[in-house]
């Protein structure tokens, strides 16, 4: 089904809205929850909160791009629900490593609540449109989708050290560029 025709259940407070989502999306926004929580329970967890917020979301919102919007609804309570449950402890799999290596970028313990910032957004959006399309699959898959390094090489048929390199490269071109805009100090 098309998104609008499901969009157009969520505005008419249809129970199908939400079948046809987990349908359409569920092994996305599930891919997206497993990156970031490594559990199967905190995972289903996560996508029946994913499908409510959408519910709820939905007569105030009218997202132009379904997906976009229900991955971002997604990866954010994933996050949330990850430090809820590691708060106190440094275990989890990439994620903490994904967080040292955005931080390497503000320079700042806060980059989460930078995350969030339009402006921020806005300069990251602006980079990843100056960028040849490996590297751009590159950050966004392991920024984005949380993608752990050895699945970002197999997916682009090289080896985990130039995955390592070339993403170190590009945190440090994001850097350059966002201090230059003066987006971070």
């Amino acid at each position: 089904m098309e998104d609008e025709k499901i969009i157009d259940l969520y505005w008419e407070r249809s129970q199908q809205a939400i079948a046809l989502t987990e349908q359409k999306y569920g092994r996305y926004c599930g891919r997206i929850a497993d990156n970031v929580l490594h559990n199967r329970e905190d995972c289903e967890e996560c996508l029946n909160d994913t499908w409510l917020r959408a519910w709820n979301s939905m007569p105030t919102e009218r997202p132009t791009v379904l997906q976009a919007f229900l991955g971002a609804i997604t990866r954010n309570l994933s996050l949330d629900l990850y430090r809820r449950k590691h708060s106190a402890k440094r275990g989890g799999g990439e994620l903490p490593y994904i967080f040292d290596e955005l931080r390497d970028i503000s320079g700042a313990d806060e980059m989460q609540k930078r995350i969030e910032c339009m402006e921020l957004a806005e300069g990251i959006n602006r980079f990843l449109a100056g960028l040849d399309r490996e590297s751009r699959v590159m950050f966004v898959r392991r920024y984005w989708y949380m993608d752990s390094i050895a699945e970002i090489a197999a997916r682009m048929g090289c080896g985990e050290s130039r995955v390592k390199s070339c993403l170190s490269r590009l945190r440090k071109r994001l850097r350059r560029q966002l201090k230059g805009e003066g987006i971070v100090l």
